[in-house]
């Protein structure tokens, strides 16, 4: 299959190049970002603005789409921003893939998303759920991961205090709170794109563990 995936410098995207670049059932890569990958034979790596995409590019047609786009609040700088990277591009991205012909889209989301919280992040994350909805896909998944577990780039000191509790305490808590290592999130987004079911699906936090 050709996989397109966006989000491949980021702590989840990083794993799903990684394992979807080992995997025989993965035939090429074709990885959207602003800078450019260390180069592999299955990778083609296009280096893009996400605020002008262009809408013509033959590589807009593949067989699913992973999106593993995200930011924070502190590194976006104000609501505007954040939304224009987990919501404006995420959706962008698919409608070209869409229009394109592309069938499956994944998107790595977050626990709690829900166009109606009455938290920005949630609501964000949920309204994009809720536009992907409309644009005819035939298998879309939501992969809603709770704390991510991984080092990043960039330090998240709430992020990393919390992925420590998570730990500590993982064996007490129920399935849906533990910590979610970003190798199983990267697994469970590739196994997804890999081997769609028709329709609209959710992979909850329980089972990325």
């Amino acid at each position: 299959m050709k996989l397109l995936l966006v989000g491949a410098t980021g702590l989840v995207g990083r794993h799903v190049l990684t394992l979807a670049l080992a995997d025989p059932r993965v035939k090429a890569v074709v990885a959207l970002t602003r800078r450019a990958l260390t180069a592999h034979p299955k990778l083609c790596n296009p280096q893009v603005d996400f605020d002008r995409l262009p809408q013509d590019a033959d590589w807009w047609q593949a067989d699913a789409v992973i999106c593993a786009l995200g930011t924070t609040m502190r590194t976006a700088g104000s609501e505007e921003a954040f939304r224009r990277v987990d919501g404006d591009y995420p959706l962008a991205v698919a409608r070209l893939a869409r229009a394109h012909g592309t069938p499956t889209y994944v998107l790595n989301s977050a626990i709690g998303a829900d166009a109606s919280s009455r938290f920005f992040y949630n609501r964000v994350k949920g309204e994009l759920e809720q536009a992907l909805t409309s644009q005819g896909f035939e298998s879309l998944t939501f992969v809603r991961p709770g704390v991510i577990g991984g080092h990043r780039d960039e330090f998240r000191l709430g992020e990393r205090m919390m992925a420590m509790g998570l730990t500590l305490a993982g064996p007490l808590l129920p399935k849906s709170w533990r910590l979610n290592p970003a190798p199983q999130i990267a697994s469970a987004l590739l196994e997804t794109a890999v081997r769609p079911k028709p329709g609209g699906h959710v992979v909850t936090s329980d089972r990325m563990i």
